[in-house]
């Protein structure tokens, strides 16, 4: 007769370690992926110059990351720590760059999309879906030190109190939260305006989540307005 093997609980937590410790990559390669498409897609006014730049560097440091770090996120090394954040500020940066560009042009530039509100909108969604995966990258690599230290310390210092933490009766033992759970993280925060079923408990979560909520009501706001004039 045999019996069910189940994970050892982690020392002083009471709570089992999963039994293949850290998240695959494809997750969030698809996200940098999506990303540097997006970016590409916007009009060339708002784009980083040229147009094959940003693209180029996430997806060169994204395979550095996955060469330096390959199958599970596991490995706690200070250089990938520096490319991952690296790589979510360049992700940053370049959109805070088009955000600007969008917003002064719609506060000093009357014609602007004037034959085309589509166009408008169209540039304002791509920055919103931006700042939502740039937001759900910041949460997943900044929670509980990240990726590769949820690896191994699962449950230490979480800066983010999800649903399946309280009601673990409908998760599997070993649940941590992976990228998927930050990304809903980030949508909601940038749609509901407000914390919804996931709590920061942080103080630097808290700002995090408050900037994200603030730059979204901001672009929403000018470029619904901007295009309902046009129209």
């Amino acid at each position: 007769m045999t019996t069910e093997q189940r994970p050892a609980p982690e020392p002083g937590t009471g709570r089992a370690v999963a039994a293949e410790p850290g998240e695959h990559w494809w997750p969030v390669a698809a996200a940098i992926i999506v990303v540097a498409g997006l970016h590409v897609a916007l009009p060339a006014r708002y784009r980083v110059q040229p147009a094959w730049l940003l693209p180029t560097v996430l997806l060169v440091l994204l395979a550095v990351l996955i060469i330096g770090d390959p199958g599970r996120i596991d490995r706690q090394k200070a250089w990938l720590r520096i490319i991952t954040s690296a790589v979510i500020a360049v992700i940053t940066l370049a959109n805070l760059l088009a955000a600007g560009r969008l917003v002064v042009e719609i506060l000093t530039n009357n014609k602007l999309f004037a034959s085309h509100p589509g166009g408008l909108l169209a540039a304002g969604a791509v920055i919103w879906a931006t700042n939502v995966i740039a937001f759900a990258l910041w949460y997943w690599d900044l929670d509980r030190g990240g990726a590769a230290a949820r690896a191994h310390h699962p449950y230490d210092n979480p800066a983010f109190v999800f649903p399946e933490m309280q009601h673990t009766d409908y998760v599997p033992a070993t649940w941590v939260p992976r990228f998927v759970d930050y990304l809903s993280l980030a949508f909601w925060t940038a749609t509901a305006i407000s914390p919804t079923d996931i709590s920061a408990i942080k103080s630097w979560s808290k700002l995090l989540m408050m900037l994200e909520a603030s730059g979204s009501i901001v672009l929403a706001a000018l470029v619904i307005a901007r295009a309902i004039n046009v129209l």
